[in-house]
């Protein structure tokens, strides 16, 4: 971890309680939310919520950790891009 604000990188977990309440710790960012759909980048990459009547009831940026409650029907992750570099320098590695 490190101790400036904007690098700093927290542990990643989420818990899911009789797919109602989900807590998701190290989150750096929310993308887009609705009642549907709400999309945040995490330490491991970015993750997609998927539901019903979905709702964030607490999102704190600041240690990392958003909670939402409504229908949770899935959870999915986007894969890690890596920053940095060209086009042509990441195809021929």
């Amino acid at each position: 971890m490190t101790d400036d604000k904007k690098g700093t990188v927290f542990p990643h977990n989420c818990i899911l309680e009789d797919r109602k309440n989900l807590c998701i710790s190290g989150v750096s960012n929310v993308g887009s939310f609705d009642e549907d759909t709400i999309v945040a980048v995490t330490s491991c990459g970015e993750i997609t919520v998927k539901g019903q009547n979905l709702h964030i009831t607490k999102l704190s940026l600041e240690i990392g950790e958003l909670c939402i409650e409504g229908s949770i029907n899935a959870l999915q992750y986007a894969d890690v891009i890596e920053k940095g570099g060209s086009f042509l320098s990441k195809v021929f590695r």
